[in-house]
């Protein structure tokens, strides 16, 4: 490829993948069960699970992965502790914003021939920060979406 087609190759967007954490609920009940909520902005590339700890997220070779986490209480504290998956698949790290303890994770994935991929996300929730993992893994799909 040369630079002028370089230049005209659209830019992939990072698939962004969110968790929606109801400390409340997690830390009454001591677990994430129906209190994990999970979207990601691939949902027209074929990812499904939307809204679910069971999110399936649907990526390719080359995907930018974004994980960030929000809680239902605007007071409440949650944030993600580890991803644990196939290292071969992607490596997960954690950063922060400038000047702020405010955390998120990225990875890329490496390649096409994935099949299906769980993976464990632990949270760090409410004023004890408790420990919680995902009580269903999710997962990542490669390849594409069905027609």
């Amino acid at each position: 490829m040369d630079v002028s087609e370089q230049d005209r190759a659209p830019v992939r967007r990072p698939i962004s993948i969110t968790s929606i954490v109801d400390c409340v609920g997690s830390l009454a009940t001591g677990t994430l069960h129906e209190n994990l909520y999970l979207l990601d902005s691939n949902r027209a590339g074929g990812s499904t699970g939307q809204g679910t700890p069971a999110l399936r997220t649907r990526v390719s070779r080359g995907d930018r992965l974004l994980w960030t986490v929000i809680t239902l209480e605007c007071e409440a504290f949650a944030a993600i502790e580890d991803i644990r998956i196939d290292t071969g698949v992607c490596r997960p790290e954690r950063h922060t914003y400038p000047d702020s303890d405010v955390a998120y994770w990225t990875a890329t994935v490496a390649r096409d021939d994935i099949g299906l991929v769980p993976y464990e996300i632990t949270f760090r929730i409410g004023p004890g920060e408790a420990s919680m993992t995902t009580p269903v893994p999710p997962a990542l799909i490669g390849g594409t979406s069905p027609d």
